[in-house]
């Protein structure tokens, strides 16, 4: 006996179809596997918020014990390559040309303050980029404040109190930013497999002239929807496969969550991508037209409104308020939470039913401009 129904047999046929078409493009292999893979690489290893091998001048115009000791901390530190000058003239020179980032001026009379409890060290930052300065300065009175604790630990005290602190990292002891960004960098995959070349689909098929020959067999615009969309969802789980094996073994980056929720919401996203990208694709018949309104609704947002690369609290208000219409938000949320802090079922149930709800509105969007009429 015969169960799959005729709705059934259109959808696999329609399926079978569309498979054969992406596997036969070279541009959806391309934008499906191979630019996730180099966009992976990319920002992997290119991009990271870490402050390394910072150049900074130190000014020694005196060179006592005290002043040589806290000059070699610079000297020592992975987190600055030192250059000791003697004049305050030469380092200035060096910050005009942007050879240095940041000068540490140790004052001729430091020995003789430091032994009257008032001792002073000057930094100066190039603050052209203001959040580069900022992370400089905070390093330079790190390393200026380990160094009177060294002072302090052998018992020669240095102004500044008795209170010690112990500082302790959740989520990313290793203080490594790649375990922030990753996460971010799945997202940006997810939406460019998702919308990007659903956005194609049904352009394509209009310029083509091909869907009107769709239009007159018996299939209905659900089952073209339906079919368009499986074979692309599944490639999107291999781009999620992908991601998840180069933040494992690639990046190490900690996954402290459940791998069956991490499927879920993103199942959840992509869905929520495919809707973006059929809606506009169904809506325009020029595919250029498609993909520049996907670009500038769904990729770039992502990149820069979704707390990927900057924290949304910072954002002016009327730009956080926006954001709150981005999937991309909630997705990097989840992720950001599964990876590093685990099922925090507060953060997860939330953002979760933000995309069900988005997921939930757009197919049925895209079912309503989907008509089978010229």
């Amino acid at each position: 006996m015969n169960f799959i129904t005729p709705k059934l047999r259109r959808i696999v046929a329609l399926v079978r179809k569309e498979s054969v078409q992406v596997l036969r493009d070279p541009s959806s292999v391309a934008i499906g596997i191979i630019l996730p893979t180099i966009l992976i690489l990319l920002f992997g290893y290119g991009l990271s918020l870490d402050v390394t091998r910072v150049p900074v001048a130190v000014v020694m115009e005196a060179p006592t014990p005290q002043a040589t000791e806290l000059a070699a901390g610079f000297q020592m530190s992975p987190y600055f390559k030192a250059t000791v000058v003697t004049s305050m003239p030469r380092a200035e020179e060096l910050m005009r040309q942007r050879s240095v980032d940041a000068v540490i001026r140790i004052r001729p009379d430091f020995a003789r303050r430091l032994n009257g409890g008032d001792a002073e060290v000057q930094i100066i930052t190039h603050a052209i980029d203001a959040n580069h300065a900022r992370i400089v300065d905070s390093y330079a009175q790190g390393a200026v404040a380990a160094w009177a604790a060294r002072q302090n630990g052998e018992g020669r005290p240095v102004a500044g109190g008795p209170v010690a602190i112990q500082n302790r990292l959740w989520f990313n002891e290793a203080f490594d930013s790649r375990y922030f960004l990753v996460p971010g960098l799945i997202v940006l995959v997810m939406t460019l497999i998702g919308s990007m070349l659903t956005a194609l689909v049904v352009a394509r098929e209009w310029e083509r002239g091909t869907l009107e020959a769709l239009f007159i067999t018996p299939v209905a615009p659900d089952e073209i929807l339906l079919g368009k969309t499986i074979p692309y969802f599944v490639l999107g789980l291999v781009g999620l496969a992908l991601c998840m094996l180069s933040a494992r073994f690639l990046f190490h980056v900690p996954f402290r969550g459940s791998l069956g929720v991490l499927i879920g919401v993103s199942m959840l996203y992509l869905l929520v991508a495919l809707g973006i990208g059929l809606l506009i694709s169904s809506a325009l018949k020029s595919q250029f037209v498609a993909i520049m309104l996907t670009m500038l609704v769904t990729f770039l947002p992502a990149m820069m409104l979704s707390g990927f690369l900057f924290d949304l609290r910072s954002m002016p208000a009327v730009v956080r308020a926006i954001t709150y219409a981005l999937p991309a938000r909630y997705f990097v949320a989840l992720l950001q939470t599964l990876f590093l802090a685990g099922n925090v079922w507060s953060v997860i149930v939330p953002n979760a039913t933000a995309l069900a709800g988005m997921a939930v509105m757009l197919l049925i969007l895209t079912r309503g401009v989907t008509r089978k009429r010229l």
